[in-house]
């Protein structure tokens, strides 16, 4: 059976049946006043947090999220999920309203729903649950929306490898899971004699099966996340979410490395120096530079306005290309390349190998 009223479970959200169901709980009138109910009370406890430790909490929103899209499925999980975020940002504003957020709240109620809408609910199934959500929501979806963020409201670069972040949502997951598991348990029962709770609870006691489940998804989060920073740090070039100011200063500190290990080229204010690929290893203290090495052709037809308003020549220096970037270095008439080099430092700037191409 089923439709509108249905009683029927799903193994899993691949079925036509499914979303057939799903799409039914927008003809329930229980179901809508008990999803306004919903997004009021998300909206609300978007401020409400539970201290764990140290600058670490859990935002007690995720429960109400994940106890309506249990209720009412993925379709109406989704329309709410698009209203409480507006809200949210109007009545409990962060920050700059940016619409991308919202593909972000739509996915965690999605994922929800998707795992628990009209199914046996079982530890595992909550644990699966709220792992998707920080890590693919949280982790993996959330970097592009905010580099989009930093990039177009704040004009700044954004880490795709933000450390804080990742630390905070891999040691977050098994108190939320527990957490999550306790509330529902507890929260099923009533719902279901209302008349508006689809799922059955099947296992809900956190035993020793439980127990090692959540052991088994921090341990996969932790070597996933050891395996992403070992990857992003040593193989992706840090460059290329420089800012303006942030590719100047690289430019203009490895200028100043170049300067003082080259003797030929020392004391010379014509050199210039661009860098093509940044890299910080993974828990390393060492930075890793390629550097591409000019010197600048002066152009005598060149000038600059005079505050008399005449045009008269000046004679370019190295600050003028120091905010370069590696296509716009090679590509610019005024520079003149003379090597690549890779270079090794410390963090306090100091070279420690010099190796040119």
């Amino acid at each position: 059976m089923s439709g509108k009223g249905s009683g029927r479970l799903y193994d899993h959200p691949f079925s036509r049946a499914y979303w057939q169901d799903a799409a039914a709980e927008m003809k329930d009138t229980r179901v809508l006043v008990f999803a306004a109910l919903m997004i009021a009370l998300r909206v609300a406890m978007k401020a409400v947090k539970i201290p764990i430790g140290p600058y670490l909490d859990i935002n007690t929103a995720f429960l109400v999220n994940a106890l309506g899209a249990m209720s009412y499925g993925p379709v109406v999980a989704i329309l709410a999920a698009a209203i409480s975020d507006t809200l949210g940002c109007l009545l409990v504003p962060s920050g700059p309203y940016f619409f991308p957020f919202i593909f972000i709240e739509i996915a965690g109620s999605l994922i929800f729903a998707l795992f628990l809408y009209r199914a046996k609910i079982t530890v595992l199934r909550v644990l699966l649950a709220r792992f998707s959500i920080n890590f693919f929501v949280n982790l993996v979806l959330q970097t592009p929306v905010m580099m989009l963020y930093y990039q177009m409201v704040l004009g700044k670069s954004y880490a795709i490898f933000d450390l804080p972040r990742i630390i905070k949502n891999m040691a977050l997951f098994p108190f939320e899971a527990l957490v999550l598991v306790i509330f529902l348990r507890a929260a099923m029962p009533p719902l279901s004699r209302m008349g508006v709770m689809r799922s059955r609870a099947d296992g809900l006691t956190f035993g020793r099966k439980g127990w090692i489940q959540l052991v088994a998804l921090s341990l996969f989060g932790i070597c996933v996340f050891a395996g992403g920073s070992y990857y992003l740090h040593d193989q992706v070039s840090l460059s290329a979410s420089y800012t303006a100011q942030e590719r100047r200063e690289a430019n203009l500190g490895c200028r100043e490395m170049v300067l003082s290990q080259d003797p030929e080229l020392q004391g010379r204010e014509d050199i210039v120096a661009v860098v093509e690929a940044a890299y910080h290893p993974f828990l390393g203290k060492e930075d890793r530079w390629n550097v591409a090495v000019y010197e600048i052709v002066q152009d005598a037809s060149a000038g600059t306005e005079t505050e008399t308003g005449n045009a008269e020549a000046k004679p370019k220096t190295h600050e003028d290309f120091a905010g370069l970037s590696k296509s716009k270095a090679a590509a610019d008439p005024g520079l003149n390349f003379l090597y690549r080099v890779r270079i090794v430092s410390d963090s306090e700037g100091q070279v420690l190998s010099w190796e040119k191409e």
